[in-house]
C-alpha cells in the first residue's frame, strides 16, 4: 500500500450565520462537519454528492483556500506529514508548501483573466515564486503547452481565442507549473462536451501517470468518477456515508443514498429495466440538520432508530465504511459493469 499524501482527521468548517445591525451570530452552515479520510501518493480519490454537500468546501480547505474551523488538515512535505491547519499563509508561502498543491477550476471560462495571455496565464506562478523569467520562462512555458497537447505558438493568444476543451488544458498547464504533488480537480470536466470530457479525462490519467501526480477528484457525475477514481467517497450534509474502491462501492453499495445516486447512471444496456430511485423531499439543510441520520427524513429503508441516532462512518468490510444503521440487513443494489466486446 502506498504512503498516504493526505490525511484529514476530523476536520470541520462552519460558515457563521448572522443577523442584525450588529451582525450578531445566530447559527451555523455545517459545511463540513467532521470528515475524516485519507489520499494514498498517486491514486485518485474522488468526493462525489448532490449540490451543497460540501465537496467543493473540502477541497478549499486542503489547499487551504479556506481556513477549516476544527480537526487537522495532514500532508506529506518532504517526507513529514504537516497539519496545514495550524500555518498561517505566510509559513505556508515560505515553506513552498503552497507549490506542492494546485486546483483545476470547474469553469475554464471565468477561471482565465480574459486580459492575460497564455503565457501570463502559464507563467504567472513562475514568477510569483521567481522560479524563471524571460526566455527561460517563455521556454518552460510552451514545454507546459506541449505538455496538455497545445501548440507552443499558442502563448500569445488571449482566452477568448480557444474553445472550452483547450481553455481546460490552459488551466491544467497552469497547475502543472510548479510541479504539484496534489491537484485538486473540482468538477473539472463538467461544463465541456461530453466527447472533450473524454479527451481531458484521458489526459488527466496519462499527466498522473508520467508525473507521478495524486488527484482529489470533485464531481457529481458518477459515469466520469467510475472510469477515473481509484477510490470514492459519497458526501450528504457535510458528512461521508460511504467510502471504498471504486468497483465494490459501484456493484454493491452499501448505504441507500449511494444506491439512489447510482441509480441515475446512464446504462449502457437500452433493455436494462432497472428503475431509477427517486428519493422524496429536500436535501437536508446543513444550518439545522434534522436528528439522528441527516438521510432519514429521505430515506425508503428508514426506520425509528434513524431519526434518533446518528450513525457511525464504521469499516464494514476491508476499505469499505458505511454510515448506516441497517448496513448489514439491507441488499443494496448497484450498477452492472459495461460488458466490452
Amino acid at each position: 500500500m502506498k504512503e498516504v499524501l493526505v490525511e484529514l482527521v476530523d476536520v470541520k468548517k462552519h460558515f457563521p450565520v448572522t443577523r442584525g445591525v450588529f451582525q450578531k451570530v445566530i447559527g451555523h452552515v455545517k459545511a463540513v462537519d467532521g470528515v475524516s479520510f485519507a489520499i494514498r501518493a498517486g491514486e485518485t480519490f474522488s468526493l462525489v454528492g448532490e449540490s451543497g454537500c460540501g465537496k467543493t468546501t473540502i477541497g478549499n480547505l486542503i489547499v487551504r483556500a479556506l481556513p477549516p474551523s476544527g480537526g487537522k488538515i495532514l500532508f506529506r512535505y518532504n517526507g513529514d506529514l504537516v497539519d496545514l491547519a495550524g500555518l498561517s499563509d505566510q509559513e505556508l508561502k515560505s515553506r513552498g508548501i503552497r507549490r506542492a498543491m494546485q486546483m483545476i477550476f470547474q469553469d475554464p471560462f471565468s477561471s482565465l483573466n480574459p486580459r492575460m495571455r497564455v503565457l501570463d496565464v502559464v507563467g504567472e506562478p513562475l514568477i510569483v515564486n521567481e522560479i524563471a523569467k524571460g526566455k527561460e520562462l517563455e521556454d518552460r512555458v510552451r514545454q507546459l503547452l506541449g505538455q496538455v497537447g497545445l501548440k507552443p505558438h499558442y502563448l500569445k493568444r488571449y482566452p477568448h481565442a480557444f474553445s472550452g476543451g483547450q481553455r481546460q488544458r490552459i488551466g491544467l498547464a497552469r497547475a502543472l507549473a510548479l510541479n504539484p504533488s496534489l491537484i485538486v480537480a473540482d468538477e473539472p470536466v463538467s461544463a465541456l462536451d461530453v466527447s472533450i470530457q473524454a479527451q481531458i479525462l484521458n489526459l488527466l490519467q496519462d499527466l498522473q501517470e508520467t508525473f507521478q501526480l495524486t488527484y482529489l477528484f470533485i464531481s457529481h457525475d458518477l459515469s466520469v468518477v467510475e472510469h477515473i477514481s481509484d477510490r470514492v467517497a459519497v458526501m450528504y450534509v457535510g458528512k461521508i456515508v460511504e467510502l471504498a474502491e471504486t468497483e465494490p462501492l459501484f456493484r454493491q453499495p452499501m448505504h441507500p443514498y449511494t444506491e439512489a445516486l447510482l441509480s441515475a447512471v446512464p446504462r449502457s444496456d437500452p433493455e436494462s429495466e432497472k428503475e431509477r430511485i427517486l428519493l422524496s423531499g429536500e436535501v437536508a439543510d446543513p444550518a439545522d440538520p434534522p436528528l439522528g441520520c441527516a438521510f432519514h427524513p429521505r430515506c425508503p429503508y428508514q426506520i425509528e432508530r434513524c431519526a434518533n441516532e446518528e450513525p457511525v462512518l464504521q469499516e464494514t468490510e476491508p476499505g469499505h465504511f458505511v454510515s448506516c444503521h441497517r448496513t448489514e440487513e439491507l441488499q443494496l443494489t448497484g450498477v452492472e459493469p459495461v460488458q466490452v466486446g
